[in-house]
């Protein structure tokens, strides 16, 4: 019998991919999404769709009543928000209405995997030179969206010692949740990484700060290849770094992007962080005012701002036989082609 997956956050960018996996692996796969998400990429016969209400335990009970899922994987979330309070409904008490719905339903699981993110570690280690971030170093996250995921990944932690869980531990067992947290994703069908690649088309590139800057990548059938390796191997409460296992500096992406558009030529312009600041300012007082949420906002200061996204990745490679294998210039070549493919450059 195949084992059954059920993919929330299904209609996004990761998500997507991780359906596509899941059924070129045999597996039953229930992609969840809300009714009024796209499913331009979820066009093959053998999905099954589920209307999933995360902000609702009680509506998530009586939607996944009568189902038995052996993986779940939580890839749902909002990474850019207009109200910063949206961050924590839907990333951290989305996570929760989940999880307890699973709970109250008594539904055994061979592993839950949750999305997080490099994020959740905010500015650390930021003195040169540089060092990789760790799994026992302390989060200090610096954007409402590292707040939100780290809130998500500590509830977790405590769950399987809380009294909440006790009458699921007794009738079922521990939740066999596993955490990954992957570097900046890129790949088709992404849509930040995409609007560089549309500036530099139109001969522009755009770089904040003077000091020195270490980046990290995944690309996202890396991510996906992961998840995978999670649903089999992952230990109860382990959290997983992922990047390509390579370091980059601040210019080699979008020089990597300029050579497969073909060297087109452009102006490179490096500004100080306080003008990342202002910029960043106005955006969100402009989403605001527009309802439409904008690329450049304080979140993305923070971001931006930072200089140090090394990560281990020794955890994952010695625990889930992790291997990246898409180096950033392969995945980059392979992003481009599809957004031309796909008529968006």
């Amino acid at each position: 019998m195949s084992k059954r997956i059920l993919v929330t956050g299904a209609s996004g960018f990761i998500g997507s991919f991780i359906v596509e996996e899941a059924l070129r692996q045999g597996m039953e796969t229930w992609a969840a999404m809300r009714p009024t998400s796209s499913k331009a990429y979820l066009q093959d016969e053998r999905i099954h769709f589920i209307e999933l209400n995360l902000d609702s335990q009680k509506e998530l009970e009586m939607q996944l009543m009568g189902h038995e899922f052996d993986y779940v994987v939580h890839a749902a979330g909002v990474t850019k928000c207009l109200k910063k309070e949206d961050f924590y409904r839907v990333n951290t008490e989305g996570t929760k209405n989940l999880v307890r719905a699973l709970m109250a339903l008594e539904m055994p699981l061979e592993r839950f995997v949750y999305i997080s993110s490099l994020s959740i570690f905010g500015a650390i280690r930021e003195k040169q030179p540089y060092a990789e971030i760790r799994e026992d170093d302390t989060p200090k996250p610096n954007t409402h969206y590292g707040r939100s995921k780290l809130q998500a990944e500590q509830w977790l932690d405590d769950l399987n010692s809380s009294d909440e869980s006790r009458n699921y531990r007794e009738k079922v067992g521990e939740l066999p949740y596993v955490i990954l947290r992957p570097t900046g994703v890129y790949g088709p069908r992404e849509r930040d990484y995409f609007l560089m690649a549309k500036s530099i088309k139109q001969h522009s590139d755009f770089a904040v700060g003077f000091k020195r800057q270490d980046i990290t990548f995944v690309y996202v059938l890396d991510v996906v290849q992961a998840v995978f390796l999670a649903c089999e191997w992952g230990q109860t409460g382990r959290k997983y770094f992922l990047s390509d296992g390579q370091v980059y500096q601040s210019t080699t992406f979008s020089d990597l992007i300029r050579e497969e558009l073909g060297h087109p030529w452009w102006i490179r312009i490096k500004a100080p962080v306080w003008v990342l600041r202002v910029v960043t300012f106005f955006g969100d007082i402009a989403g605001r005012l527009t309802g439409k949420i904008t690329a450049l906002n304080n979140d993305k200061y923070h971001i931006l701002k930072q200089r140090n996204w090394r990560c281990d990745i020794e955890p994952a490679r010695k625990e889930l036989g992790y291997e990246p294998l898409y180096p950033l210039e392969q995945g980059v070549r392979m992003t481009i082609r599809w957004y031309k493919d796909n008529g968006w450059l």
